[in-house]
């Protein structure tokens, strides 16, 4: 799953840079789009207003946490991987 999704991201990168404007635009609305079907119920469900200011946070918080769940922290070990949420160090991770 997440050789698939790295593989994504990385077709996604090469398709934007020889893309125009309005399709690079008409991409990220189709991938709003996307997670709004997928996180936005649980947002109603959670008593966000359906297409509110705070509901469309709610949809892109959802799918940040996902996306950070499934990558895990270790990708992020080059960088401050040793904290995580809230500061707490974990130490190396080798």
């Amino acid at each position: 799953m997440q050789i698939a999704k790295i593989a994504l991201v990385g077709l996604t990168l090469t398709l934007a840079a020889c893309s125009t404007p309005q399709q690079r635009a008409e991409r990220a609305q189709s991938e709003m789009a996307e997670l709004m079907t997928i996180y936005g119920p649980a947002c109603s469900r959670l008593g966000y207003a359906p297409n509110s200011d705070q509901w469309r946070q709610c949809v892109l918080q959802l799918s940040t946490r996902e996306e950070l769940r499934q990558v895990g922290p270790s990708y992020y070990g080059g960088w401050g991987g040793r904290y995580w949420r809230g500061g707490g160090y974990w130490g190396p991770y080798w």
